[in-house]
């Protein structure tokens, strides 16, 4: 696979993303003469998060890139060994490293950093191996982006030398983990909020750092959000990008201020020019009359901050209404400029609200909106959208979404890039297969126990296209075949059962073969939609967020003998 580099790999392309015992493990088993031996890893996870019954399948793109661009920089000539404070097995005690030749903001070459923090008497030829490794000998399948996703299936299967592979795994991990975590966090306030409410990601300024945050924006949106605040995310992976104003830009003016021009024309493009700032305070004599209040109460300053922007986007405005007092001063003053502006044909796009009782105060609003579009005879004043944001979670999500709510957009940030339920899906990459033979983790947790060998993957439905569960089966094995009696052990179940699916997909994809990308990913739009289709194949049992049912992932018969087999063994 050619080392290409293109703008979204940029900051997850760097091979060293990863913890220290990978490179000790490389040098043990290059020292062994195992780097070549082929192997297979599997990631998954063990438990669905959010104590829901599904996950969504993320990262795989991320992975893809990572792949394309892996090789170890180097700066083609040895690099005085320095030591550093890390962790270092088998060498001296730190001592205090010296300046680096590279400067204080450039880093070490990949290759003589890892020579720093290796014993001292390391062979140089590992790190002539290192120098040599690129992806060229991996193959990835993997469940499609979008993906519903169970625990113990794995979202990625990796094989290649084990000394390669057995690198990839924390690099792996970061990407698929998080990914999947916030496509599912979105799915799960996708389903409260139903398919109507428009939702936001605003929480780039909340997230654990600019990488988790591409990250949140960008598998937000595939989880089912409709847009991101994010601009990075819009430019690198195509997200739609929303963003109106803050309190500080309404604070910001006085009311003293004089626009440079405040002339606008017509929407239509003709007709003379207009004095936005005069129409404004004609309009305010007449909204304050309606609403009962006086034309002194509503904030200058505020009704300055308006029409400033809506000289700048006359066909996009909305406003902010709570930076003063909604009742008093922001709906009056974006009643005038909204009114102001439709007198010359443009429609004002939303309100927002920040603070309060977002509820009540939508329904306040939505109901002057209707008496001021009667009086005044314009009838899109009715439907302008309100749009609200303010720490929301999925308690108070469900209480926006609820029966005959006026919102229409909600903005979620720290709820959504965070996860505050479950910060991490808990993820692991384990060996399954060297050398063709099959290995098993056993430890004295059972939870922990690992299911041997190269599998395949399998999605069992019913006649009416239910999903009625997933089976994992050795890849040797043949396919089930639909309409077909199929014996299977439901994982953790004493007894065997017999199955007859009416349809049967399977799961994992071949997306990489020896390096080489075997057919294009999907574009993040299309695996959105897959994500929703995939939701919507979800029965409602399963698909309750509260207590739900538990989807059933079963062995086969042979893969289950396998495992008994290998206990026993390991038990002599």
């Amino acid at each position: 696979m050619a080392a290409k580099q293109d703008p979204e790999a940029l900051a997850a392309a760097r091979p060293l993303l990863t913890d220290l015992y990978q490179v000790t493990m490389a040098l043990g088993y290059w020292r062994a003469g195992r780097a070549h031996d082929p192997a297979e890893f599997e990631l998954f996870f063990r438990q669905c998060p959010f104590g829901g019954s599904f996950a969504l399948a993320a990262g795989l793109r991320d992975c893809v890139r990572f792949l394309r661009a892996f090789r170890l920089r180097d700066a083609g000539t040895p690099w005085p060994a320095r030591r550093s404070p890390s962790l270092r097995p088998g060498g001296s005690p730190p001592r205090c490293s010296r300046p680096s030749p590279h400067g204080p903001l450039s880093p070490p070459p990949d290759v003589q950093f890892l020579a720093s923090v290796l014993p001292p008497d390391t062979d140089p030829a590992f790190f002539q191996h290192l120098r040599a490794l690129d992806s060229s000998g991996v193959t990835v399948r993997a469940l499609p982006e979008g993906s519903l996703a169970f625990p113990g299936v794995p979202l990625l299967q990796v094989s290649g030398p084990l000394l390669l592979v057995q690198l990839l795994e924390t690099p792996l991990l970061c990407l698929v983990s998080y990914a999947s975590l916030v496509a599912t966090n979105a799915a799960r306030l996708r389903l409260i909020a139903g398919p109507e409410k428009r939702l936001l990601d605003l929480g780039l300024r909340r997230a654990q750092g600019p990488d988790g945050g591409l990250t949140a924006s960008t598998y937000s949106y595939l989880g089912g959000f409709d847009g991101s605040s994010n601009v990075l995310a819009g430019q690198l992976r195509g997200v739609p990008v929303v963003g109106t104003l803050a309190h500080s830009f309404v604070t910001s003016f006085s009311g003293t201020e004089v626009p440079p021009d405040p002339m606008l024309a017509p929407a239509a493009g003709q007709g003379p020019r207009v004095d936005l700032t005069t129409c404004v305070e004609a309009w305010l004599e007449r909204v304050c009359a309606h609403l009962g209040l006086g034309v002194q109460d509503p904030h200058p300053g505020e009704r300055a901050a308006f029409v400033a922007y809506a000289l700048a986007f006359p066909r996009a405005f909305q406003g902010l209404l709570d930076t003063y007092s909604v009742r008093r001063s922001g709906l009056p003053n974006f009643l005038a400029v909204a009114l102001a502006l439709g007198e010359l044909g443009y429609q004002a796009v939303g309100v927002r609200l920040d603070s309060g009782d977002l509820l009540q105060q939508a329904q306040e609003i939505r109901g002057l909106f209707r008496t001021t579009a009667a009086q005044f005879q314009m009838p899109w004043l009715e439907s302008v959208p309100i749009a609200v944001s303010n720490n929301i979670d999925e308690e108070e999500l469900a209480r926006l979404a609820q029966e005959g709510s006026e919102v229409n957009v909600i903005g979620i940030g720290t709820s959504m890039v965070t996860c505050p339920r479950q910060p991490s899906l808990g993820c692991v990459y384990k060996l399954v297969s060297v050398g063709g033979q099959p290995r098993m983790k056993l430890t004295e947790d059972p939870d922990k126990q690992t299911l041997p060998g190269s599998k395949a993957a399998f999605r069992l439905l019913g006649s009416d296209g239910s999903l009625l569960l997933d089976v994992l089966q050795l890849a040797e094995e043949p396919p089930p075949q639909a309409g077909q009696e199929l014996r299977i052990w439901p994982r953790g179940a004493r007894e065997s059962c017999l199955v007859r699916p009416a349809q049967v997909e399977p799961l994992l994809h071949l997306w990489v073969q020896q390096g080489q990308l075997c057919k294009p990913l999907p574009s993040l739009a299309e695996s959105r939609a897959f994500a929703q289709l995939s939701l919507s194949r979800l029965s409602p049992a399963h698909r309750r967020l509260e207590q739900p049912a538990l989807y059933q992932v079963a062995l086969s018969e042979k893969l289950q003998a396998l495992v008994h087999r290998l206990r026993a063994g390991a038990s002599l």
